[in-house]
């Protein structure tokens, strides 16, 4: 293989990915650095400037007139870092997040329609050259958390919830169908009637695969979200994607007004638990069941969303919520 091949492979693949044409308004009106950068802001709630800088390798000078382009259009808004006030945080106004989405789904439109055209018996084929063209130039490293991002579910994705809970509880606690009766109770009441301003679904996604999910949907409470079906694969552990799952879901459950999170979980799945602590959560609550086939000890945590931001940090999973 020579420089040559490389660059030529290059040359062909942002043709065929419409990476460079603009004509399409595929990230119409920004550029794609601008896209890039909405696109991150929108998969971390909260993030800083900082932070965002070091992650897209971007010039201090480009990137903060790029936000201060955001700012002037209404996309973006600035302030003190919750972590070291010599820092500016940056998050995604109501504009800004329903000009990445529009993005979000060009992009998914685009990348759709390229792969209709790829015979499904080639796709696993496709799938594994990408695969091992990413291990090769990564120099074969490990995936890290910049590597997961967090995005909305696609189609297809609600039923991974489903499955996924039913066949990792039944694999690590020995819980039975009835655990995937409730799951898929849950996840069939959101996907017929859920009101997008205050209910909301994450995937994280690694290597184009899921990875992880959390579901935020309204309480019987007045002015209560509830925190519901989080989730990750055992082999995305120790990545941080539960803690950034949770943190969305703060982050998103405040930005729409709600007074506090509730979450319903057991006592046996102390890693969520560790999370729920770290964001805030106080247990309030804790009863004795038998549900799924097990004697459980079932706990009520809650997050005042008035109080002051709580610290952070990355779980098995929290139950139906």
């Amino acid at each position: 293989m020579t420089v040559q091949d490389i660059r030529s492979f290059n040359r062909f693949y942002t043709n065929v990915i419409g990476a460079l044409d603009y004509g399409r308004r595929l990230y119409a009106p920004y550029t794609l650095t601008e896209s890039r950068v909405l696109y991150e802001l929108a998969h971390a709630p909260r993030t800083d400037a900082a932070d965002l800088r070091a992650q897209l390798h971007l010039d201090a000078g480009y990137l903060t007139r790029i936000l201060n382009k955001f700012e002037e259009d209404g996309l973006v808004e600035r302030g003190p870092s919750e972590t070291d006030p010599r820092r500016r945080s940056v998050t995604l106004t109501v504009p800004g997040r329903e000009a990445a989405a529009l993005l979000d789904e060009r992009a998914r439109q685009s990348v759709g329609a390229l792969l209709d055209m790829v015979r499904a018996e080639d796709r696993p084929r496709l799938a594994e050259a990408m695969r091992t063209v990413r291990t090769i130039l990564g120099d074969g490293r490990a995936p890290g958390p910049e590597d997961v991002v967090l995005r909305a579910p696609a189609p297809g994705d609600l039923g991974w919830i489903v499955q996924r809970n039913a066949a990792l509880y039944a694999a690590e606690y020995g819980w039975n169908a009835d655990y995937e009766v409730l799951v898929a109770r849950i996840v069939a009441d959101y996907a017929e009637d859920h009101d997008p301003r205050l209910e909301r679904t994450w995937i994280a996604e690694l290597d184009g695969r899921p990875v992880g999910c959390v579901m935020c949907v309204r309480d019987d409470a007045p002015g209560a979200a509830r925190l519901r079906l989080l989730l990750v694969e055992p082999d995305a552990r120790g990545l941080g994607i539960g803690d950034r799952l949770v943190g969305a879901l703060v982050g998103f459950a405040r930005e729409a007004g709600y007074r506090e999170v509730v979450l319903w979980t057991n006592d046996v799945l102390a890693a969520a638990r560790r999370i729920y602590r770290r964001h805030g959560f106080v247990l309030v609550a804790e009863k004795p069941h038998h549900s799924f086939g097990q004697d459980l000890t079932g706990q009520d945590w809650r997050l005042d969303l008035h109080a002051t931001p709580g610290g952070r940090k990355g779980v098995a999973g929290g139950g139906a919520g």
